[in-house]
């Protein structure tokens, strides 16, 4: 017979291990409660892992975005100049050698700009040294007339000499000089950095692809190959059409200064074509300030001259030359191309600004071949014309105004028999 309590009911026997059988469960809860899952250690060791992973990815892209950009820029460059080697390589011509003479053509043209805007800049710079001393003889002889001053140009050239402003200027320009001789070679090496994959990525262009398509599948192959021909058509025929133009612009622009006797008319002419091509909407303007006010040097009749064939040159250009020329390489809205190179001067400063609209371009055309689209219904609104079947503001309010409780309604009209 099981033992009693006091109060008659049974009472718990104890287990072999000296705990009740109501007492198990608890402490073995408590002692699960105590232990580690095993799969808690090996998840902090994977996000520790990922954590790790993810800062020294970080830093490796911060440490290696100049080399990233100068690889863009090369990688534009040689889609740019894919056309060109293409043609010359279905010729006969080694690949090889059709991209160094490409690039070396490319490179006497920058050259050539270069020095001629070089020796604009030193032109007018030994000018202004020449003309200095008259032009502050000038300026001294204008305030002793107007505040019956003395003073002498002896005096001023002695202050200057023996101011501190000048001495500090001289030794922070002494430090400057080695700042942009640092500048300078740093820009070498990047210029040469960008032409070297240039000319690989154009000159093993074929290799290139075959290494990318060889670790696809031949869907994904075909799509490859269709994006990489987008992408060289539409850089390279914004380049293409670009250039034609500039020479265009440049050719107007040289006959204009040079028929109006402005000096440096050749390297005006090109500063013209290069800079209101490649610089969309404003650019034009931003090209024509310059000729302007050298203009204005000679002549101040002259400046008005510019302004005006600038103004008549530009709406010739929007409405005749640039529809035929960009029709079939890259036709995009102003707005997008002026947005677009705010877009990429933020992100990745002149080099954004020279790759964004043939970034846009190849963008525009994968959105054409690959989105959908549909007939636009035929509704007067599309074309920003209101519904004719839709009552006007004024009728509407009329007809209220007419309905409101009082107000005379029009009498009906008399029947011919005299009948009410």
């Amino acid at each position: 017979m099981a033992p009693t309590d006091e109060t008659g009911q049974a009472a718990p026997t104890a287990s072999p291990h000296g705990t009740t059988p109501s007492a198990r469960p608890s402490a073995e809860n408590a002692g699960w409660g105590t232990h580690m899952p095993r799969w808690l250690p090996r998840a902090m060791v994977l996000a520790l892992t990922l954590v790790a992973v993810f800062q020294l990815g970080s830093w490796a892209f911060h440490q290696l975005a100049g080399l990233l950009i100068n690889v863009l820029i090369a990688f534009f460059m040689a889609l740019a100049i894919e056309p060109a080697v293409s043609w010359m390589a279905s010729r006969g011509m080694r690949r090889g050698l059709a991209t160094f003479l490409v690039a070396l053509a490319v490179l006497i043209l920058a050259a050539g700009f270069m020095t001629l805007l070089g020796s604009l800049l030193a032109g007018q710079i030994i000018k202004i040294v020449e003309e200095f001393p008259d032009y502050l003889d000038s300026v001294i002889g204008w305030i002793n007339a107007h505040f019956d001053t003395e003073l002498k140009p002896v005096d001023i050239q002695e202050g200057l000499l023996r101011s501190d402003w000048l001495r500090n200027y001289v030794q922070n320009s002494a430090t400057g000089v080695l700042d942009v001789s640092a500048q300078v070679l740093g820009g070498l090496f990047q210029l040469l950095t960008v032409a070297l994959f240039s000319f690989y990525f154009a000159a093993d262009g074929p290799r290139l692809r075959r290494a990318l398509c060889s670790v696809l599948p031949p869907a994904r192959q075909a799509e490859v190959l269709r994006a990489w021909e987008i992408a060289v058509n539409k850089t390279g025929g914004y380049l293409y059409s670009r250039g034609l133009m500039a020479l265009i612009s440049g050719i107007a622009h040289y006959i204009l200064l040079e028929t109006l006797g402005v000096p440096y008319a050749p390297v005006l002419a090109v500063w013209v074509g290069l800079v209101s091509q490649f610089i969309p909407t404003i650019g034009t303007y931003l090209a024509g300030a310059l000729p302007m006010l050298i203009a204005f040097t000679v002549d101040p009749w002259y400046a008005l001259w510019v302004l005006a064939f600038v103004v008549v040159y530009q709406q010739f250009e929007n409405y005749m030359l640039q529809p035929k020329l960009t029709a079939k390489t890259v036709d995009i809205h102003p707005a997008v191309a002026f947005g677009s190179v705010i877009a990429g001067t933020a992100l990745l400063g002149a080099v954004g600004a020279l790759i964004a609209i043939p970034a846009i371009a190849t963008l525009q055309a994968f959105l054409g071949a690959y989105v959908k689209r549909y007939d636009v219904t035929d509704d007067p609104r599309v074309h920003g014309h209101r519904r004719q079947d839709a009552p006007r503001l004024l009728t509407r309010t009329r007809l209220l105004w007419a309905r409101r409780p009082g107000t005379p309604q029009p009498q009906a009209a008399e029947s011919g028999d005299g009948s009410s």
